[in-house]
């Protein structure tokens, strides 16, 4: 059985990987910066755009997924609202106390919660901010217009 066990096999780690060994090293050449532009992005680099008053953004689309980097103010609030997409919201700071369906939940850092299609969701802010990432799928495209509009006014302020 010892010797089963220095080679991996037997009761009790069969079947089980190996964490202790190395990966085995692989020369895989680095991106070019061309391609590493049309797949990498900085999101702190992205316009902010508002949601509603006290909520802003930096949103990135793919073709059927969308992230938000979100930002919502203390003592601010985000109205029920309803929408096809799915969403996955993740607390990274603070917290917020989330409406689903007339209830509160309390989120904080952490924290995550799915939110199906067309169920009636918003926020409370209180004394902090809170500082979210949602992902919706699909993408919004009410939330693709207000980036669009964002994108044009820092056009417009640094022409």
């Amino acid at each position: 059985m010892e010797e089963n066990r220095a080679k991996g096999l037997g009761a009790p780690d069969q079947g089980r990987p190996n964490h202790n060994k190395n990966p085995p090293q692989m020369e895989l050449p680095f991106a070019s910066d061309q391609e590493f532009k049309k797949r990498v992005v900085h999101y702190p680099d992205i316009p902010l755009t508002e949601l509603v008053p006290g909520s802003n953004t930096h949103l990135i689309f793919g073709d059927k997924i969308m992230v938000s980097f979100l930002t919502m103010s203390a003592n601010s609030y985000f109205p029920p609202h309803r929408h096809e997409a799915e969403q996955i919201m993740i607390v990274i700071d603070g917290y917020a106390d989330e409406i689903v369906d007339g209830k509160l939940y309390r989120l904080e850092r952490g924290d995550v919660i799915l939110l199906p299609s067309n169920i009636e969701h918003g926020a409370y802010l209180r004394e902090v901010d809170c500082r979210a990432i949602d992902i919706f799928s699909p993408p919004r495209e009410d939330f693709r217009d207000k980036y669009v509009k964002a994108i044009q006014k820092t056009k417009e302020r640094r022409s």
